[in-house]
């Protein structure tokens, strides 16, 4: 599961016992060299997705870690690209290793994605793998916070991956995980918020609609689909409605 190059299993347990941000300030200088990046695959897959709704001037990665996405925003925007996490360790790791030398100008942001310190300014917001670190309650909340940070018919775009069968290894081993953590959380303090299950489509697509997006869901085609024809990954796009529409 990790390479050489990543992290030991006494460095994942004094993660494991932190809050979520020291535990990713810990782990910044070996996340990428753990499963817990977003696979290239993925990153290239929604790029080729979003180029044809654009052109777009300025993009927000939220929740950005090490800069996959910012990377991904870069061949997308025109003049700006913004990253955007509550990690320090995380976005030093992004400064050196993300390229700002050419393309639209860069900046990195250390904020909470629950409370952006942004105004309307971004045509694009896009976010890889971390919504598994708020809690169902808190998405009305972060949603209307991505809204408030868009301009009218801008774009808020991630990907989902189709959750695993019951019949299937993944299912047990996500269940066994998210149970774990709930456990810890019930005797560890401070909490480490980090659950694969909680994040159920029809409920995120409800809650965005609620926020004023208007929001679909189109195949990602590389990665095929399943015995029943849903596709294994799909790009969730939304697009926000202005104020008075949305009311």
């Amino acid at each position: 599961m990790f390479g050489p190059e990543g992290p030991s299993l006494r460095e994942l347990a004094a993660q494991a016992l932190s809050s979520v941000e020291r535990g990713y300030d810990l782990l910044a200088p070996k996340f990428d060299h753990t499963p817990f990046r977003t696979p290239d695959e993925v990153l290239e897959s929604a790029a080729k997705a979003l180029a044809p709704l654009g052109p777009f001037a300025d993009g927000l990665d939220l929740c950005c870690g090490t800069g996959a996405g910012v990377q991904v925003l870069s061949g997308l925007c025109r003049q700006s690209v913004t990253g955007v996490d509550f990690s320090a360790g995380m976005l030093e790791v992004a400064r050196r290793r993300v390229r700002s030398d050419v393309g639209p100008l860069t900046a990195w942001v250390r904020g909470d994605a629950r409370a952006l310190p942004f105004p309307a300014v971004f045509d694009l917001v896009v976010s890889f793998g971390a919504f598994g670190h708020f809690l169902p309650r808190e998405l009305p909340g972060l949603f209307a916070q991505v809204h408030s940070v868009l301009r009218p018919g801008g774009r808020f775009a991630f990907p989902v991956l189709a959750p695993p069968r019951p019949t299937r290894p993944g299912f047990w081993m996500l269940l066994g995980f998210d149970a774990v953590m709930r456990v810890r959380n019930a005797l560890w303090r401070p909490p480490f918020v980090m659950y694969y299950r909680t994040f159920r489509l029809g409920d995120v697509l409800g809650e965005l609609g609620r926020a004023g997006f208007e929001a679909e869901l189109r195949a990602l085609p590389e990665f095929g689909r399943r015995d029943d024809g849903s596709p294994r990954a799909g790009l969730v796009v939304a697009r926000a409605l202005s104020p008075r529409r949305a009311a």
